[in-house]
């Protein structure tokens, strides 16, 4: 019984190292292919600054952009602007995606605040996201305020619109369904409503985060001493090509490890979905 007892043991353990090493190895292999379009970019990139198709001057090499990173970063600079815009972003999108949830729940479900609300949420929309600059330095002058309130903008609309569509898009059948159940009020709402909506509203998230990485570098236009932003527009100002594009891979690198951990922290909300998938 006991070398029984240890066999299944051992069996265990094998298959929970078989998969955490099954895990393991699909993990690296999508970062592995996630990387092979960008690092060809990158390789070509080089090769036409070293073949003169690029003016050097202008359009910075990689090796010289890698160079730039790696002065900024051992002076502790570059961490210190990418956690003041990291800081910007995140408050701007709590406050962004919590108001624009409520507001596209209540206009979604509601007909009546549908009618009276959303003309004038879809009118402000279309007021470009510069046009909100001066005016927010007016009310709150140029510091942190006006900053996250304009990234808080920006993550509003598309937020907004994805809650609000994806509740009108439910389909009518599906609450019958849950009515013929006996399900009301909030039990409804929690069963049927939120599991309809919810991998739309994670899309939603999804493109107002990237809005509010977008609308942060308008915000740190306004006076910013501090901010992957305030990289950019001392680059301009200085002629320095290379800590221009430096700030925008930075940008672009910290914007899609947002996104990823967005997808990681809604992932198990989703773990219900069948849905259909070419290939993994």
């Amino acid at each position: 019984m006991a070398d029984l007892a240890e066999t299944g043991i051992d069996t265990e353990t094998k298959a929970s190292r078989s998969f955490a090493a099954s895990a393991f190895y699909g993990i690296g292999g999508k970062v592995t292919v996630a990387i092979i379009l960008p690092a060809l970019g990158l390789l070509f990139w080089e090769i036409a600054v070293a073949a003169g198709w690029f003016s050097g001057r202008l359009m910075p090499p990689p090796s010289r952009i890698a160079a730039t990173l790696w002065v900024l970063s051992k002076s502790g600079e570059l961490f210190t602007h990418i956690g003041i815009t990291t800081i910007r972003v995140f408050f701007g999108f709590i406050i962004g995606a919590v108001t624009a949830t409520i507001a596209g729940a209540v206009t979604g479900y509601f007909g009546l605040a549908r009618r009276l609300i959303d003309p004038s949420l879809q009118a402000l929309r279309s007021i470009p996201s510069i046009a909100w600059v001066p005016l927010f330095i007016l009310w709150f002058g140029i510091f942190e305020a006006s900053k996250v309130a304009l990234i808080a903008v920006g993550v509003f609309f598309p937020v907004y619109l994805g809650v609000s569509g994806a509740i009108l898009s439910v389909d009518r059948k599906i609450v019958e369904v849950g009515r013929i159940f006996r399900l009301s009020g909030l039990a409804l709402v929690r069963r049927v409503m939120l599991p309809a909506v919810f991998p739309a509203y994670v899309t939603a998230l999804r493109s107002g985060l990237g809005l509010g990485w977008m609308f942060v570098v308008a915000a740190e236009f306004m006076g910013a001493s501090e901010g992957l932003g305030y990289l950019l527009v001392d680059g301009q100002q200085m002629g320095k090509p290379d800590q221009i594009m430096a700030a925008i891979i930075t940008f672009a690198v910290i914007g899609k490890l947002t996104d990823s951990l967005l997808l990681a922290v809604t992932a198990p909300f989703l773990t219900w979905q069948d849905s259909y998938r070419r290939e993994r």
